[in-house]
């Protein structure tokens, strides 16, 4: 007896099965399936698209750089400090405006090999371009605080002012509030991180032990959002916790019992795209699935977390600005799809040690190939060809480290 319609086709109740997993697997993202068309519906309703600032982005779109390696991918990620949202309330008044706590550049290597983080200081001290405010006036230039253009233009004067600060196009742009990180965070049972030290801060609402503890939702809030009450005081240590966390945080979702387990992985997925507001070119699960699927046999060990090179700003301590030409290398080695390396510990001769010498590298990233951007060793005639020089290190963590390693 023949199983087929007709012979070597299988029935057509089967293929439309076969269609329908296939479209099961685009809907989580991360490689599981089985939550079918309304799931979907769901996850993709819960992304919301800032097309205003695609439109502020596409009236400046002429003075933008220009992307320099096709298939590298770089993604601006805005921590909002919003407190008009459910459950937001209790970090304080909604002032009607939003803040900006966090802000990462992220950096996808254009073979997929790398991801590298780079935390930018919110009491950076940089040019802030003129940019539309919510009830349609306009901002006049100026120089001051980098969380400033956040608060007076949102993601698209956000995302004017990095490209001004680093000459890298951004390609996509996330905005994540407060209540989408706890809940996320709760869906997968909590995030486990290593704390040296006891913590008891009422400003951060947080009583932990020392050494390996697994943060719920509002501690982990709590943990990378506290400033003045938790170790020094200084954004620095801030930045490094997130960084910390947000590597236990990669290492808990890439594990077999998140991305393989639907009953787990569907609340993460409604969460995390609850929590966002992106450009419009990826607000849907089939781009995130696009952008996500790129990165499924990237390591942890490549998944790299660094805080731009900084210093004291001379008229403030309070605030910082960029230390040259390390920022610069860094920023110019992103653009072209090179690589940096991040340590614990940087060498005093690193090009990235922050109160070193450039180390013999120049401010732009054509001396060398790297074999990443496929590009060639010095052009022009007579330019002798040199061997490759070890990329850049700075301080910083990845994935894979433990910190209580």
């Amino acid at each position: 007896m023949t199983i087929h319609g007709t012979a070597g086709r299988p029935p057509r109740r089967h293929r439309r099965w076969v269609r329908r997993s296939a479209l099961g697997l685009a809907v989580l993202a991360l490689g599981t399936s089985g939550l079918g068309w309304a799931a979907y519906e769901k996850l993709n309703s819960n992304i919301t698209a800032d097309n205003d600032a695609a439109s502020e982005l596409a009236r400046y779109e002429k003075e933008r750089p220009t992307a320099l390696v096709h298939g590298a991918q770089n993604i601006l990620i805005i921590g909002s400090d919003r407190r008009s949202g459910a459950g937001n309330d209790r970090y304080g008044r909604d002032l009607g405006t939003e803040r900006s706590d966090t802000a990462i550049l992220l950096h996808l290597a254009s073979n997929r090999r790398t991801a590298t983080s780079v935390s930018l200081p919110r009491d950076l001290m940089v040019d802030v371009p003129d940019c539309r405010q919510p009830d349609g006036s306009r901002t006049r230039p100026v120089f001051t605080m980098f969380n400033h253009a956040f608060a007076t233009g949102g993601s698209a004067c956000t995302v004017r002012t990095v490209e001004k600060l680093t000459n890298i196009r951004i390609d996509h742009f996330m905005v994540v509030d407060f209540n989408g990180f706890k809940e996320m965070v709760d869906a997968l049972h909590g995030v486990t991180v290593c704390l040296k030290k006891p913590i008891d801060d009422k400003d951060a609402r947080l009583k932990l032990p020392a050494g390996r503890v697994t943060l719920d939702g509002e501690q982990a809030l709590g943990y990378v959002r506290a400033r003045k009450s938790l170790g020094n005081g200084s954004d620095t240590e801030r930045m490094e916790r997130q960084q910390l966390f947000l590597g236990a945080l990669v290492g808990k979702v890439r594990r077999n019992d998140v991305l393989l387990n639907p009953v787990t992985l569907y609340p993460v997925l409604d969460a995390a795209t609850s929590a966002l507001t992106t450009d419009p070119s990826l607000a849907s699960l089939r781009e995130l699935y696009q952008l996500v699927r790129g990165l499924r046999n990237l390591s942890a060990e490549h998944v790299q977390f660094l805080t731009v090179p900084r210093t004291p700003y001379p008229g403030d301590a309070n605030r910082d600005q960029l230390v040259q030409p390390q920022a610069r290398n860094l920023f110019a080695r992103l653009r072209a799809d090179q690589p940096v390396e991040v340590t614990k510990e940087v060498p005093a001769d690193s090009p990235g040690k922050t109160n070193g010498k450039a180390g013999g590298f120049g401010d732009g990233p054509e001396s060398y190939d790297n074999g990443m951007s496929g590009g060639k060793t010095p052009v022009g005639p007579g330019v002798p060809r040199r061997s490759p020089e070890p990329p850049p290190t700075f301080r910083g963590n990845t994935a894979a480290q433990d910190a209580c390693g």
